[in-house]
């Protein structure tokens, strides 16, 4: 696929998940996993597509991604949860997008120490390090909605 195109994708895929949890929006499972679960696939494609990875790259790629999953549920953890029309709802507030700077700061020194250290440029997909980060923030609001006893918001009608 074409990277530009990828690109815009993934941009317009961000913005909207972004746009939506800042204004609020009910908690379903459906909207809380898909960009997640898409954006990794798309990276997980991409790595496989990459050629002369070699173990280390590996090594650097899982660590990411690890780091990047911690990130996104420390993310997750100030998200806004709240009761609204008897469904869980859930809103970024101030704490999110500080949370969101630190997690830049940490994954762009991280990314720059591994490509210092002799990882391949093409094992470092922004879609996988996106998608993981989000799939942690995803982890702990679904987390913390089960335990809040608030129940899931049913998934629209397609």
């Amino acid at each position: 696929m074409n990277p530009w195109l990828l690109t815009a994708i993934v941009a317009v895929v961000v913005t909207a998940v972004v746009i939506k949890r800042l204004t609020g929006e009910p908690v379903n499972a459906r909207d809380l996993f898909a960009a997640p679960v898409i954006l990794t696939g798309i990276g997980i494609l991409s790595l496989t597509k990459a050629k002369d990875l070699t173990g280390t790259d590996l090594i650097w790629v899982i660590t990411g991604s690890a780091l990047g999953a911690v990130l996104g549920a420390l993310r997750g953890a100030t998200v806004q949860l709240l009761e609204r029309e008897g469904v869980l709802w859930q809103r970024y507030t101030g704490r999110t997008f500080l949370a969101v700077i630190g997690t830049l700061a940490v994954t762009a020194g991280f990314g720059a120490l591994a490509a210092k250290l002799g990882m391949h440029e093409n094992a470092r997909p922004v879609q996988l390090s996106i998608g993981v980060s989000f799939l942690g923030e995803s982890l702990m609001i679904g987390h913390r909605g089960l335990t809040s006893g608030i129940p899931f918001a049913p998934a629209r009608p397609r």
